[in-house]
């Protein structure tokens, strides 16, 4: 028997779910829940990733955010907030904690007075490149049991689903 022959614990839970509510499908089930602990499997994945490089998740999410924008790696706070999907109240918090680190700076904006921007300083593009670096290495491996067609189709697959909005 292979491993994909016996019950792992989704269809254990399937099993279970359906002894007691017979009359409710519970064939998305089989998608969600595993798309549930493989994106719970990459949160552990990712931590480790970015804590190599003296990371948290957040502080990777900001840094990543000024790291992907041209020379001088520099964004408003509201284009950060739009970034990393937060608030404003906890960007501040952010921003001054990386501050706090050296690495970002604030600096006013040139064209409006009552705006600033928040800069990637040295260190915090050389901890965003380590990370990232790390992070690929991690998800390569994790894709490697994948075939380069298995992996496009799940891409494409998970592309669907991630860009499906119900009101």
């Amino acid at each position: 028997m292979t491993t994909a022959d016996r019950d792992d614990e989704v269809d254990l839970l399937i099993d279970a779910w359906s002894r007691r509510l017979p009359d409710v499908d519970l064939t998305p089930l089989d998608v969600m829940s595993r798309l549930r602990r493989a994106a719970n499997r990459l949160a552990r994945l990712r931590t480790e990733a970015f804590s190599g490089a003296g990371l948290t998740t957040w502080e990777f999410d900001v840094l990543a955010a000024l790291r992907r924008e041209e020379p001088p790696h520099e964004l408003t706070p509201m284009q950060l907030v739009t970034a990393t999907m937060i608030g404003s109240a906890a960007m501040t918090n952010r921003i001054d904690k990386l501050l706090e680190r050296g690495l970002v700076e604030r600096r006013p904006h040139p064209t409006d007075g009552r705006a600033v921007l928040v800069r990637l300083r040295p260190e915090g593009a050389e901890r965003a490149d380590a990370a990232m670096t790390a992070l690929a290495l991690r998800e390569a491996a994790e894709l490697a049991q994948f075939t380069p067609g298995d992996q496009a189709t799940l891409a494409r697959l998970l592309g669907i689903l991630a860009s499906t909005e119900r009101g």
